[in-house]
């Protein structure tokens, strides 16, 4: 009898915890941060809402909200050939620069994290220093190796330099999660028969995928937005990205402002909903690697 009295006891105590009201946190802290993504979301909303109003609304109330709402201007943006050209152009550049970086990126991590050489420690702060290196200031320089190898106008003169400078950010997530996994499961796998090889592709990539989705988003994201290298190595409107698209759209219709802000939100609007429904792997792959 004695024995079992104490059980009452802590279940109760749990449901006392567990009906205790939660404090709230500092009011400061919650308007700040109200205040913040308000003013991120404004101007998506504003773009977005611009969409559905006709330029005497702009000119009669130029914040006010669509009355009547006008769903004309995306239906001409969504019948036009040239916005899902230019929307294919994106996808491709987009998927061949976020595959190459993760399968290259995944590669050098593990090298660097599995394995002992010398330069381990040099060619990761290499990388580390990439970083601090964006693609603006290379832009003159990278365009002169693009010219030589002959892939000026060419959706693989973007792809390509988008691998090259995707990668150090890629390696310096991904390098923690690999270093992370035991040693003892890497002997374990070995005593059953898997090589090294065997090891990265059965045990190592499984473990590590918070940090490849995490990667992959950001460089799909990054990808999907660049404007500065497509300006410079794109010439012909078919092999325009959207974000040169949006550009040309505006220069072509610069008095309909409706239909520019319509062009504009369906252009933006897959890599929103990309980082809207993956932002919390996003922020575990940041975490995992932090950890690591």
């Amino acid at each position: 009898m004695t024995a079992a009295t104490p059980q009452p006891r802590r279940l109760f105590r749990r449901t006392v915890d567990r009906d205790t009201p939660q404090k709230w946190g500092n009011p400061v802290t919650y308007f700040i941060a109200l205040l913040l993504i308000a003013v991120c979301i404004a101007p998506v909303l504003y773009i977005v809402l611009g969409g559905f109003r006709t330029n005497s609304q702009f000119t009669t109330s130029p914040a006010g909200f669509p009355n009547p709402w006008e769903f004309g201007n995306y239906l001409t943006v969504l019948t036009s050939t040239t916005f899902w050209g230019e929307f294919a152009n994106s996808v491709i550049v987009a998927v061949v620069s976020t595959a190459g970086t993760v399968v290259l990126g995944v590669a050098v991590s593990y090298v660097i994290a599995r394995y002992n050489f010398k330069g381990k420690g040099a060619m990761y702060s290499l990388f580390a220093a990439g970083l601090m290196f964006p693609l603006v200031i290379a832009i003159t320089p990278l365009y002169i190796i693009i010219k030589d190898l002959g892939l000026v106008d060419n959706l693989m003169g973007i792809a390509i330099p988008q691998i090259a400078f995707g990668l150090p950010t890629t390696v310096i997530i991904l390098t923690p999660f690999l270093r992370a996994i035991p040693n003892e499961l890497e002997e374990a796998a070995s005593i059953d028969g898997a090589s090294r090889l065997g090891f990265f592709f059965r045990m190592a990539i499984p473990l590590s995928i918070p940090g490849v989705v995490t990667v992959a988003i950001l460089g799909f994201i990054g990808s999907w937005n660049n404007y500065v290298l497509p300006l410079y190595i794109l010439n012909s409107a078919s092999n325009y990205t959207l974000p040169l698209g949006v550009q040309a759209f505006s220069s072509e219709h610069s008095t309909d402002t409706a239909k520019v802000l319509a062009f504009t939100s369906l252009s933006m609007l897959p890599a929103l909903i990309f980082f809207a429904v993956f932002q919390k792997r996003i922020v575990g792959g940041l975490t995992g690697a932090v950890k690591g």
